[in-house]
């Protein structure tokens, strides 16, 4: 009965995690073919890519939570939710309103958040904290194109 209720718990943290970044996405509209239109910075990924990448860093981010969900660390999920808001907002934010400078900085404290939010993670259960790793790169990454499309379409 135990590992039944485990994967409901990992089934919930990942369902969770997915219906953000999707009700997210919904309610930034047609953002990413204004995306498209941009003057974008060097290395920009074609616009397929982006989909792909959300889904799979979400379901990661919904196991690293239900392992320390898991593990004891229930007061530790505190940070996961708080930067799962902050997430969620982001694409509303900049593809939905086109504010990109205040964009940039939202992902900035978005980053700060998921720093902690890894360190914490790590602390009770490392492997939780590994997951969060490729969530921490695309952030960079995500934060120089969003740095390169604030500066090239003021």
């Amino acid at each position: 009965m135990e590992k039944k209720k485990n994967w409901r718990v990992y089934g919930m943290y990942i369902l969770v995690c997915l219906a953000a970044g999707g009700l997210s996405a919904f309610l930034a509209g047609n953002g990413m073919e204004d995306y498209g239109a941009l003057n974008q910075p060097p290395l920009s990924p074609p616009g397929w890519v982006f989909p792909v990448v959300w889904t799979i860093l979400y379901v990661l981010m919904g196991i690293s939570a239900a392992m320390v969900s898991l593990e004891g660390g229930k007061d530790s999920l505190g940070i996961f939710w708080v930067q799962l808001a902050v997430n969620f907002l982001w694409s509303i934010f900049f593809f939905g309103q086109g504010w990109y400078w205040f964009s940039f900085f939202w992902l900035v404290l978005l980053l700060a958040l998921v720093a902690v939010m890894t360190r914490r993670f790590w602390k009770i259960c490392p492997r939780a904290g590994f997951l969060q790793l490729p969530y921490l790169c695309w952030l960079v990454f995500a934060a120089y194109l969003n740095l390169g499309v604030a500066l090239l379409n003021p």
